[in-house]
């Protein structure tokens, strides 16, 4: 996409660009056929299975994986701010959206699936590059065959906490 160009003679400054390369999402579904939720998250944390694209284009990674707790790790660039000249609360969302769902995963029979049916982000301070390094805990607080209850915090790298959630998602049993 061709950037806009400024009306009026305004300046801008520099475009800048950001290149995202990313596997086909079958790829990461193929790759964990067969798996139980916590040997998938494994797969994933370990570079078995090639990672989702958003983990991708968003700079986010799995760095723990346990029954029923995950933590990932997403370095923001500036082409996730927003006109306020802050890291947009959607890539937060994102992440913390992230790691209750895979924590949720984690407690999931091979073959089973889940999706996330609502989220509730608290956000508590602003993230900007200088925040650096997000670290993101998902854990699940109530697991269930239908609907399970997870948690996340997301820290900045002076372990600040930014933001809380809860999400629900809901368990979709292999057919």
């Amino acid at each position: 996409m061709t950037p806009p160009v400024p009306a009026g003679g305004a300046e801008w400054g520099t475009a800048r660009s950001k290149s995202v390369t990313w596997y086909a999402p079958e790829a990461t579904v193929a790759g964990g056929a067969g798996m139980s939720g916590l040997q998938f998250m494994q797969a994933l944390k370990d570079g078995r299975v090639a990672p989702a694209p958003i983990a991708l284009l968003l700079n986010m990674r799995p760095k723990r994986v346990e029954q029923g707790l995950v933590v990932f790790e997403c370095v923001p660039d500036e082409s996730v701010y927003n006109p306020i000249g802050v890291v947009h609360g959607g890539l937060v969302c994102t992440l913390a959206d992230t790691v209750t769902g895979c924590a949720v995963h984690t407690t999931l029979d091979a073959g089973t699936g889940y999706t996330s049916i609502d989220i509730t982000v608290n956000y508590l301070r602003p993230v900007t590059l200088g925040s650096g390094l997000l670290v993101a805990t998902g854990r699940v607080i109530k697991p269930g065959r239908r609907i399970a209850l997870a948690a996340a915090e997301v820290h900045d790298e002076a372990g600040r906490l930014v933001a809380t959630a809860t999400s629900n998602c809901l368990i979709m049993p292999a057919s």
